[in-house]
């Protein structure tokens, strides 16, 4: 290190700003107390997000309204016959909803349809229905079963 370096070094030591000048400086305490309030937001952004996740799973994991077995026969140039299976909460009944699609995918039919409910004690409701399309189906499908609608 030469003498020109040496002196450089002495300086920066010993450089001092004007007070007010340039802001004021980073406290060290401050920087810790800042940190500490990140974490703090992170945690509860996070607590936030599972008690969302856990009442969405609550709301959403099992339904009580699940179509099963499904069946299409009876394929005509006018409609098709369905029949399905559906799981409702003991004693109630669910509203349904029928699709007829062609070899292209298009909807050509659609209805939605009651089902009425079972005894008390029965969970699964079997249902036929036949449903009248605009031009032959290539497939029919139950999308999905929810609460009646009254």
């Amino acid at each position: 290190m030469d003498v020109k370096d040496a002196r450089l070094a002495d300086m920066a030591q010993t450089l001092t700003y004007p007070e007010g000048r340039y802001g004021r400086r980073r406290d060290p305490v401050y920087q810790r107390r800042r940190r500490w309030i990140v974490w703090a937001a992170g945690a509860v952004v996070m607590l936030g997000g599972l008690a969302i996740a856990f009442k969405l799973y609550q709301q959403y994991a099992n339904p009580p309204y699940e179509v099963m077995n499904i069946n299409t026969t009876e394929i005509t140039d006018t409609g098709f016959t369905v029949s399905f299976d559906v799981r409702v909460p003991a004693g109630e009944g669910a509203s349904c909803t029928l699709q007829g699609h062609t070899r292209d995918g298009v909807r050509i039919g659609w209805e939605r349809i009651d089902v009425p409910p079972g005894s008390p004690e029965t969970t699964v409701i079997r249902v036929t229905h036949t449903l009248t399309t605009s031009v032959r189906p290539m497939t029919g499908e139950v999308p999905g079963c929810g609460p009646r609608q009254q």
